[in-house]
């Protein structure tokens, strides 16, 4: 006799878990909690200064993950008009909901470093 799932019977827990899901798949990726914490701290950023500050990123990627951070309404894009055209990004208030998130996830990694440190003396 196969065992039931904890899922199956447990409403809450199947929201929990679909919510998890939804979210991870919004902020996967190498890059978007990076893109995210710079904007965090830089306010509004123009391409180019992004670019610079996350390190490792190429131009294709950055505006791949730009494109998907706006779509989910987490950052805003600004067409300039200027000449040459100038865009900027900034985070959107929703965004900045994620900033609690990003510290936790930066303490821990600090701590997880230590630990790894720790045991490897």
């Amino acid at each position: 006799m196969k065992k039931e799932s904890i899922l199956n019977n447990n409403p809450i827990c199947k929201t929990r878990i679909s919510a998890i899901k939804d979210t991870m798949e919004i902020l996967s990726g190498k890059w978007k909690f990076h893109i995210l914490g710079t904007l965090l701290l830089g306010d509004k950023l123009r391409f180019m200064d992004l670019l610079r500050e996350v390190e490792g990123i190429g131009t294709k990627m950055l505006s791949k993950e730009l494109q998907d951070l706006e779509m989910n309404l987490l950052i805003k894009r600004t067409v300039l008009n200027t000449k040459p055209v100038t865009v900027e990004y900034e985070i959107t208030e929703f965004g900045k909901t994620l900033g609690s998130i990003i510290d936790e996830i930066a303490k821990w990694g600090i701590a997880y470093k230590n630990a790894l440190y720790k045991r490897s003396e």
